[in-house]
């Protein structure tokens, strides 16, 4: 019997092109098209194939492809030029260096096609946030969830009928890098969920000037249950959704904080992340104030902006499901559990915790995506808000 063993063979980037696969990990690539346009060049057909992917390309293409652009006056004279600006980008001091730093959570983020962490216009715009924050140089950082599989992809039959196709990505072939702590190792934080311990890695990607972190549970010493947690984006059911915001929102945080980071401002970007609310509260009272002080004083750093215009579009989880999930962690806030509820309890709905609400609740700023949907969400939301700026 005879066994089969798997060779991967990877290309060597040519020394005067070394710095190709730092070109490809940053996303400054997905708003540069002379830069893109360098990957696209040694090999369209497998541009095509690999979405424009660059970390991707570069593990496929064929050496004598690169070898060719390494000896090519015309393409070393564009790569240069695209480090030149690449380099004079990062160069550029921040517009105000002593400006307090904000944090950005939201679900998803809609960088580029090759890098599937988004499933639409929430996602979009949460990407172009992050690209403008780097175009003007703010004291900025981003978190979100690495997912496995991402969003699915529409396909249809030779019968019209739509199917969802789901797709693993492997790391490797995306524009992120693990965290590092100073022995080396993975950087990592946990919470309890369901009476678990559940841990979550953390990954960096970088925007141009600005890193955003992203967390997934595809941890060896997780449950199976709980290593899937991050594998789909809005997949599974209303346990699983709960527990990406768990770790979205409680493990966002956490991860900040391992990470050396006090931010000043805190955006939760659409209830996905309205968590962290409930995050930031136990902190304050582990330090000492009272859950109503601790409530206040969270609400004055955050910001919430709602891009979901009906009702049906924000999240909701029944009492039961949140308290299954959260069991005695809720103890930590300093409050009855019917206390805690209320937060979330929207108007007609008793038996529900509402994350729109809980956001609304723990801000006091918010605002649309939009003049008329700042009006729109405005009558959704009162008695909370009387009024959302766009």
């Amino acid at each position: 019997m005879t066994s089969s063993i798997l060779v991967e063979i990877s290309p060597n980037i040519p020394e005067n092109l070394r710095r190709l696969p730092e070109l490809a990990g940053n996303l400054f690539f997905s708003w540069l098209r002379p830069c893109r346009s360098l990957f696209e060049d040694l090999d369209e057909e497998l541009w095509r194939q690999t979405d424009g992917n660059p970390k991707l390309l570069l593990r496929c293409v064929d050496q004598a492809a690169l070898d060719r652009a390494a000896s090519d006056a015309v393409y070393l004279a564009r790569y240069r030029q695209v480090l030149v600006n690449f380099d004079a980008y990062l160069a550029t001091p921040a517009a105000l260096p002593d400006a307090p730093l904000v944090a950005y959570f939201c679900a998803e983020y809609g960088f580029h096609e090759s890098f599937p962490i988004y499933s639409g216009g929430l996602g979009v715009l949460a990407g172009d946030h992050c690209k403008a924050a780097s175009d003007e140089r703010l004291n900025f950082v981003a978190v979100g969830l690495l997912y496995g599989q991402g969003y699915f992809t529409q396909a249809v039959d030779s019968d019209g009928a739509q199917h969802a196709v789901y797709e693993s990505h492997d790391p490797r072939d995306l524009p992120v890098q693990p965290v590092r702590r100073a022995d080396g190792k993975w950087l990592s934080v946990t919470l309890e969920i369901a009476g678990r311990t559940v841990c979550t890695r953390i990954w960096r990607a970088q925007v141009g000037r600005v890193r955003v972190f992203l967390l997934d549970t595809n941890c060896e010493n997780n449950t199976p249950e709980d290593r899937e947690i991050t594998h789909r984006l809005y997949g599974g059911d209303k346990a699983t959704r709960i527990r990406q915001e768990m770790v979205l929102g409680i493990g966002g945080v956490r991860a900040l904080r391992a990470l050396g980071l006090a931010p000043a401002v805190w955006h939760v970007n659409e209830g996905h992340a309205a968590f962290l609310i409930l995050e930031r509260m136990r902190e304050c009272v582990a330090q000492g104030a009272s859950a109503e002080v601790a409530l206040e004083a969270v609400a004055a750093q955050c910001v919430f902006t709602t891009h979901t215009p009906v009702a049906a579009g924000h999240d909701s989880f029944p009492h039961d499901l949140i308290v299954q999930q959260f069991g005695a962690w809720f103890d930590r806030l300093g409050w009855p559990l019917e206390r805690v509820l209320e937060l979330g309890r929207a108007p007609g709905v008793p038996h529900e915790f509402n994350m729109t609400w809980l956001a609304l609740a723990g801000t006091r700023s918010a605002n649309g995506v939009s003049r008329v949907h700042g009006s729109v969400s405005a009558r959704l939301c009162a008695p909370h808000r009387t009024e959302l700026p766009p």
